[in-house]
């Protein structure tokens, strides 16, 4: 009788325990599941290269713009979806999805668009990469690179140039575009067939 007793107490231990079991992995899997259905892989990929690209002491901005003259006295309008800065060096600002408007005194508009982009907001000179196209005069050029430098007055563009306007198209190493004359140096390094310095007024 106490055998018995104590077969059926073990029974139902070890029914409780199983119990217990199902219970747990059945609501484990499931906030696993519901956590995967929610967070695809591809988003926690792309958050995971957000997180390791961004330096661990940085801030990070959305939608800023930053507005100013140049040492020439043009009006400048500087625009990015995404931008981070170190706190260890705060007037370097990296940027994503870039645009910059250039307001000349002659009431001419230079355009300039980027993937990525760099900004000194205490010299205000700005870099663009990769992507970058500039549309000024009915004249669209595109490059892999462009360099505004405000204490010189210039804007460099290098890498795959190529400029597309109503005479037609030019391929180039290199543009130099004076902002205070106004004039636009064309070179190319590579088979010296383009070399000419064109005023833009």
């Amino acid at each position: 009788m106490i055998d018995r007793k104590k077969k059926l107490r073990i029974i139902q231990i070890m029914l409780l325990i199983i119990g217990f079991l199902i219970l747990y992995f059945t609501y484990y899997n499931k906030s696993n599941q519901s956590y995967e259905n929610i967070v695809s892989k591809e988003i926690q990929e792309k958050i995971k290269k957000q997180i390791s690209e961004k330096p661990i002491d940085s801030d990070v901005f959305y939608n800023i713009e930053y507005s100013g003259l140049d040492l020439a006295g043009n009006r400048y309008i500087l625009k990015s979806k995404e931008a981070f800065s170190e706190k260890s060096n705060q007037e370097i600002v990296q940027m994503k999805s870039v645009e910059a408007l250039f307001y000349f005194k002659d009431e001419t508009i230079l355009k300039v668009f980027s993937d990525f982009g760099t900004y000194n907001n205490k010299s205000l000179d700005m870099r663009f990469e990769q992507n970058v196209r500039a549309l000024y005069e009915g004249s669209e050029l595109f490059a892999q690179k462009a360099e505004y430098s405000n204490t010189k007055s210039y804007l460099t563009i290098s890498d795959e140039v190529k400029i597309s306007d109503s005479k037609g198209t030019m391929v180039a190493d290199k543009l130099l575009f004076d902002i205070k004359k106004q004039t636009l140096n064309i070179a190319s390094f590579n088979d010296k067939k383009i070399n000419a310095n064109i005023n833009t007024k």
